[in-house]
């Protein structure tokens, strides 16, 4: 079933950033070196990502287990484990010839981060997913909108749009450059607006063992906007797709 499901979709790599529009079935481990304003950088292990299921056909089940290990590097601030999502995709269409597809997403995040490490409410997010290709240059993109459930004021909400711009060479090759943007809502940072420019690469899939293949890369943001909570980020990215 998992592979006539993903049969029926374009054969892309998800991008290093931008969650893909494509219905995957793998396990996600990434890690995040955030350096702040105060030149402290901020360590993300997990990068609230984890394991990925296709239940059914046009449906897939991310699960981020276990959340994310935030380390700050300041004894000022404690260390500990952030907030459990879990996001749901449904597949509206996909072209038959792999070059088009439509994805609605909705992840809901639960504020269990330990030592403020997290939100103080939960967090809903209905997103919508797309991608297009043409040859071996694709695009994919998703554009939502962060909604928390109380306590708006001090949380606010996000307009977060990802675009990754993708070319396939050489078989296991995929390059990219990403446009992370997010426009804030209330909360303290009301009206600005954060963005990205992500260069990226990613190389795969290598088979493993039967179902089982592995896909890995990372990335570099720098911001492009005056206002931005940090700058010089790494991303780092392994997949196991089964």
């Amino acid at each position: 079933m998992v592979s006539r499901t993903q049969a029926e979709q374009p054969h892309w790599v998800t991008p290093v950033a931008t969650t893909t529009p494509r219905l995957e079935q793998e396990f996600r481990f990434d890690t995040f070196w955030q350096p702040g304003n105060t030149g402290i950088t901020t360590d993300n292990y997990g990068g609230a990502k984890g394991l990925e299921l296709i239940p059914q056909k046009n449906i897939e089940v991310i699960l981020v287990a276990p959340p994310a290990y935030i380390a700050h590097n300041n004894p000022k601030v404690q260390d500990g484990f952030g907030d459990w999502s879990v996001l749901v995709k449904y597949r509206l269409a996909a072209n038959e010839d792999g070059n088009d597809i439509l994805t609605a997403f909705l992840q809901v995040t639960f504020p269990t981060g330990q030592y403020k490490n997290g939100s103080t409410n939960t967090i809903v997010t209905p997103t919508i997913a797309y991608g297009k290709g043409i040859g071996s240059f694709d695009v994919q993109g998703t554009f939502g909108v962060t909604l928390p459930t109380g306590n708006e004021a001090q949380i606010g909400r996000t307009l977060p749009w990802n675009n990754a711009f993708q070319v396939h060479l050489y078989k296991k090759l995929w390059p990219e450059v990403e446009i992370n943007y997010a426009r804030f809502m209330d909360g303290p940072n009301d009206g600005k607006t954060q963005t990205f420019i992500t260069p990226g690469i990613l190389f795969g899939r290598f088979h493993l063992s039967k179902r089982l293949a592995l896909t890995a890369g990372g990335g570099f943001q720098i911001a492009s906007t005056h206002f931005h909570t940090n700058n010089h980020n790494g991303i780092l990215t392994v997949r196991f797709p089964f």
